[in-house]
């Protein structure tokens, strides 16, 4: 299984839990995981993230529901 694969099945399995001491106890796993790393971005990045929110808050952006659509449709017209 690929790592994409394991992240995505264990994104599903998560939802699906309404256990909230068990959420946690993943919560605390996850924290302890990632506390510890850090991304270092280019001034490249930063600026394309920051025009990136600016676009978001002008409504310069399509759902992914409505994006999904639009693919499909492309690709049944072919």
């Amino acid at each position: 299984m690929t790592t994409i694969e394991i992240k995505k099945l264990l994104i599903y399995r998560i939802a699906e839990i309404n256990d909230i001491s068990f959420l946690n106890a993943i919560k605390t796993i996850l924290d302890s995981k990632t506390q510890n790393q850090s991304l270092s971005l280019t001034m490249e990045q930063r600026s394309e993230i920051i025009e990136s929110k600016k676009e978001i808050e002008k409504g310069l952006f399509i759902e992914q529901i409505e994006l999904d659509k639009e693919v499909n449709k492309w690709l049944n017209a072919r």
